[in-house]
């Protein structure tokens, strides 16, 4: 497996002690992220908070980090990403927030860091349109949403 070098810096040193992002086992393909928070960050049924990670990083070039969200926390809580999977661009130096939403019928409350997504580095590769006349023909054609049945 490839390993490649994200720089970070941490915005906010009272909240030196929080992880830095973290693989949990030797298979795992998502680093788990930490909110970096100074008090604790209640998300209501149905709502949406931004939660801090006190990180800002350097993504090389041809490269993203894909913000996702903890199975725990979805199948537990009801807690999920509003924009799952996030991205987080090369060229973005700006603090990395997660955008937590509560799909449950709870209060969800979230303490300095408590695991509140993962992290997942992808290779980006540049496409370029090109508008053509006609498209190749293909079995499935133009079957969309549920054409193969249940």
């Amino acid at each position: 497996m490839k390993e490649i070098l994200i720089k970070f810096i941490r915005l906010d040193a009272d909240l030196k002690n929080i992880p830095l992002p973290v693989y949990s086992t030797s298979g795992s393909s998502g680093m788990d992220v930490y909110a970096a928070i100074h008090k604790p960050v209640a998300i209501k049924p149905g709502s949406v908070e931004l939660v801090s990670t006190n990180l800002s990083v350097e993504i090389p070039k041809g490269y993203e980090i894909q913000v996702r969200p903890r199975s725990g926390l979805a199948a537990k809580y009801g807690i999920g990403i509003v924009n799952a999977p996030g991205t987080i661009d090369s060229d973005y130096r700006g603090e990395i927030k997660i955008i937590l939403i509560n799909f449950g019928k709870e209060d969800f409350i979230i303490q300095s860091g408590d695991r509140i997504a993962q992290f997942v580095v992808s290779k980006v590769y540049n496409a370029k349109f090109e508008e053509v006349k006609k498209l190749n023909n293909t079995k499935r054609g133009e079957g969309g949403f549920g054409h193969t049945g249940k």
